[in-house]
């Protein structure tokens, strides 16, 4: 009888070894299949200027060595306050969007156990000292135990930070039934142009994938530059 399995066309051309996927690891790919399918993914890259928040990082609190991510948290929630519709889900059938009063953000923290998104609620009225311990704290059981599904339910928007790790620009995938996300990557110094000469600034590249039927390009572009301006707020 043939052998018609993948394992024995690849080992044709020389050796393998299978490796069974995790039932969590199943789940997720078929949920990242099916976002990616549905939803009319555009993605928007830009940079913002977070030199003035660097300062404020190395001078303001260098005893509570807050990530960046903390400050992003708090810029993404002034822009979803600014543009509602970023905060929001479309209904099944297309005909009404679900404005959300409230202000839950998932972040993408990856592991030995897969990819999960812990969700910190009411960020908007919780300042960063209170967000980065939450962070670390569900960071570290994601990294370890894994986290209860009440842990990773009712975010209104997420956010993927490969800052630690590398890149400059990525296409993170919306997380259903968000109408967006925000990929971060690594703060680099660049030489800017301010008129009449270059001096080096501290440039955050962000990548923000929406949901097209919800939101439109011109608006992708103002909410990025809306997080910019909010990062550009926090000064030494």
């Amino acid at each position: 009888m043939t052998d018609n399995s993948p394992e024995a066309y690849f080992a044709q051309f020389g050796d393998i070894e299978p490796v069974a996927r995790t039932r969590f690891q199943k789940v997720v790919a078929k949920t990242m299949a099916n976002n990616s399918s549905t939803i009319p993914h555009v993605t928007h890259h830009d940079e913002v200027d977070v030199t003035g928040l660097e300062a404020h990082r190395r001078i303001s609190a260098p005893e509570a060595k807050f990530s960046p991510l903390i400050y992003i948290i708090k810029a993404v929630v002034d822009a979803l306050k600014a543009f509602p519709q970023f905060n929001a889900s479309l209904t099944p059938e297309g005909d009404r969007l679900i404005l959300k009063k409230y202000y839950h953000i998932g972040v993408a923290v990856d592991g030995p156990l897969g990819l999960l998104v812990p969700v910190l609620r009411d960020c908007d009225s919780k300042d960063p000292g209170i967000l980065s311990a939450e962070l670390k704290e569900v960071s570290a059981l994601a990294r370890s135990k894994g986290l209860p599904l009440d842990r990773m339910s009712g975010g209104c928007f997420s956010i993927s930070s490969l800052g630690g790790i590398g890149g400059t620009a990525f296409t993170p995938i919306i997380n259903a039934p968000e109408v967006a996300i925000l990929g971060v990557t690594g703060i680099a110094m660049k030489p800017v142009w301010n008129g009449t000469s270059f001096e080096p600034r501290a440039m955050l590249p962000l990548s923000l994938s929406y949901d097209h039927r919800v939101i439109n390009g011109a608006d992708a572009a103002r909410f990025v530059r809306h997080i910019g301006a909010s990062l550009g707020a926090w000064q030494a």
